[in-house]
This record gives C-alpha cells, sequence and structure tokens, in this order.
C-alpha cells in the first residue's frame, strides 16, 4: 500500500488525534492498522468507516492523547532496566496485584512503586511475573522489527450478509469481543450475550451510549455455571449457536463443561496472545507489547486509545465470517496488532488533515442483564 494512503487512514481514523502528546502534535504512527481496519470493513461489506472504529470508544469518552499514559488512564508506559513495558492497572484489585509485583504495599497510587521496580528489572522478568499473577503487563519492544504473520483472512472478500439469521452466543465482555458480535448483528446475525451474576461486562460500568451502541438489538441471559439450572441453559445455549464468541483464556469456558470441539458451532476465541498463553491483556499493553508505539521525544507513547480491541474485533468478525461451521477461530490480540507493522517511522501529522474521533448514533437500547433469561430457558426447554 503505498505511503499516502497508510498515512490519510491513520489521519483520518481518529487514532492519530489520539496519539502523541496532550501539548504535542498529533502523530502518525508506524504500521498499517487503519488501513487494516478499512480492509477489514471491505471485506464484511458493511456500511461502516473501518479506521473510525478504532477510536470511537474515545468519541463517547471524550479521551485525549496523554503521551505515555492511555487515552483511558489506566495503562502507562514505563521505562524497565533493558527497554520498556507497558503496564495497567484497570481492575479493582490490580493495585493488590502490583503490590505483590513489586514485594510491597503500595497504597493507593501503585505507579511510584513500580516505575522503581521496573527501573532495575528487565522486561522478561516483568513478563514472567505478570503471567503469574494474573497481571496484564508486559515489555514493550522499541524499535521493532516486526513480521507480517497471523492477519490473512483466508478469502479476499466476502458477503457479511451470509450470517443473516445465524445465532451468535457472545460470552466476551469489554470491547474487542462485543465489537466482534455487534459486527455479526449489523449482518443480520442474531446475538445473545451471556454473564454470569459474579462477573458482568465491566464495560457496563463505562460511557453507557458506547455500551449501548455495541449491544443495542441483542438479547442477554445471565445464567450461574455453579447451579444444575444455570449449567443447563449455557450448553443450551451453545448447542443452538451458529457462532460462539469468547473472551477469555480457554480455561474459563472448560471450567463449564463448554469446548469448541463439542460443538458444530464456529467458535471464535479471542484472547490476548494465543489460547496456549497464560497472559493476561487489555487493549493498550497487548498493542504496546506488540510493538504498536509511537516515538515522541526519543520514548515510545501510546497509539490510539485500547486499539487492540477494535482491531481484533474487526478481524474476528472477518474470520468467523469466512470460516466453515465447525471451525475454532483463534485472534490473537497481539498477532493481530503486530501484523500491521511494516517498518515506518512516527510522523508529524499534517494538522489539516487530522480528523477528531467521531461516533455512530446507537440505534435501539442494549438490554438490561438477564432481561431475556426467562424467555430463552422456555425457548430452549430448559
Amino acid at each position: 500500500m503505498p505511503t499516502e494512503d497508510r498515512v490519510a487512514d491513520w489521519a483520518a481514523s481518529g487514532a492519530a488525534a489520539l496519539t502523541g502528546h496532550q501539548e504535542g502534535p498529533a502523530l502518525i504512527p508506524p504500521g498499517r492498522a487503519a488501513s487494516r481496519a478499512r480492509q477489514l470493513a471491505e471485506y464484511l461489506g458493511l456500511d461502516i468507516d473501518g479506521p473510525a472504529l478504532l477510536a470511537e470508544r474515545a468519541a463517547f469518552t471524550g479521551g485525549r492523547r496523554n503521551g505515555p499514559v492511555s487515552v483511558g488512564g489506566s495503562c502507562r508506559l514505563l521505562p524497565t532496566a533493558d527497554g520498556w513495558a507497558a503496564v495497567s492497572c484497570a481492575r479493582p484489585g490490580d493495585p493488590a496485584l502490583l503490590g505483590a509485583l513489586v514485594g510491597a504495599d503500595v497504597g493507593a497510587d501503585p505507579w511510584p512503586g513500580v516505575r522503581a521496580w521496573l527501573a532495575v528489572h528487565s522486561g522478561a522478568e516483568l513478563a514472567e511475573r505478570a503471567a503469574l499473577l494474573g497481571l496484564a503487563a508486559a515489555p514493550a519492544p522499541f524499535p521493532l522489527v516486526a513480521s507480517d504473520e497471523g492477519w490473512a483472512i483466508g478469502h479476499t472478500s466476502s458477503d457479511a450478509t451470509g450470517v443473516a439469521g445465524l445465532l451468535v452466543v457472545d460470552f466476551s465482555a469489554l470491547w474487542a469481543g462485543p465489537l466482534c458480535a455487534h459486527l455479526l448483528g449489523l449482518a443480520g446475525a442474531r446475538v445473545i450475550k451471556v454473564e454470569t451474576p459474579d462477573r458482568p461486562d465491566g464495560a457496563r460500568r463505562g460511557n453507557a451510549e458506547f455500551y449501548r451502541l455495541l449491544h443495542a438489538g441483542h438479547r442477554s441471559v445471565v445464567a450461574d455455571p455453579a447451579e444444575p439450572e444455570g449449567r443447563r441453559l449455557l450448553h443450551a445455549l451453545v448447542a443452538a449457536a451458529d457462532i460462539v464468541i469468547e473472551a477469555s483464556r480457554p480455561r474459563a469456558l472448560a471450567n463449564w463443561g463448554l469446548h469448541p470441539q463439542n460443538t458444530d458451532a464456529t467458535w471464535v476465541s479471542i484472547t490476548a496472545a494465543g489460547r496456549a498463553s497464560n497472559r493476561i491483556g487489555f487493549g493498550d499493553d497487548v498493542a504496546a507489547g506488540a510493538g504498536l508505539v509511537a516515538v515522541d521525544r526519543a520514548a515510545p507513547v501510546f497509539v490510539g486509545d485500547a486499539i487492540a480491541d477494535p482491531l481484533a474485533g474487526l478481524t474476528a468478525a472477518a474470520r468467523a465470517v469466512a470460516a466453515a461451521p465447525g471451525t475454532l477461530v483463534e485472534v490473537s490480540m497481539h498477532d493481530v496488532v503486530a501484523a500491521t507493522l511494516t517498518g515506518e517511522p512516527t510522523e508529524v501529522a499534517d494538522p489539516g488533515s487530522v480528523i477528531a474521533p467521531r461516533a455512530r448514533v446507537p440505534i435501539g437500547d442494549a438490554p438490561v442483564a438477564g432481561a431475556d433469561t426467562a424467555a430463552l430457558r422456555r425457548e430452549l426447554g430448559c
């Protein structure tokens, strides 16, 4: 792809406006993620602006670029003894886990202690401890030479209307998986969102309009896999599904007796770094860990807003459309991001070309959690 197309796609996506320091210029990041998003949207054949999806959440939240602090504020790029790392503190229990990482009480503000620990420890040490603790953190290669592996869909064009009428059972949360389900819903699929009583979708606590955008028109089930009735309902949903979406470590559903090999559905598995990996990851730390960072003042800064999430969601939807029934579709967020990196340097954006993040208008309402549980029990004979 010509360089000017890559630059234009970044500038028009809204992600460039979210890249760089607040008081500095917007930056054109390395690689082709915005162009890849455009290609994926064209592949799906839906009337959507693929590059704009990469920054859409920030249009709802009002997020701004903030250099080495993520747009959402929960992830930071920090120097290690041998490079850089991205560390997230997004969940209520993360400060305690960061205290365990550094071996000290970090108090209400974990960042000074984390910064001091990283300064004398390597990225490899961080990765090993993060995996053991279940922390979303990773070394951030800087600079990076990336390969173009892991993104191919298998076809050059598609008609997403082929999923019209199919049943999608969505076990995912936050952004990547729900975006995949949302795109399949736009193509005419019927979507059922599944949550458990003790693990509701954390995005419900975020921007209500963005949540509504991704879940409008879907049905909602809340079922407790610890209870026989709840487990029967979950198994019945998977048995009825044409497409299943999960976005957690595989053992989560396996603990409930749900396995991709036990269904004829297309099973879409979105993970931070592959089903064989024990890594936890969110959109910002995964993108930086894959090497997608921009460079400003000789240091890395975040690209866009949790950009691994929408890029993985788009990829998952395209692969789901292309897959044969019964296929396990593996989407590693790390690999999807890494495959967009093609060696270009960071560039200062032309201010006149940079478009701010923009949002689509939600159509319809998102269901209240569990609103359709009773009805679906009846429909499925549970």
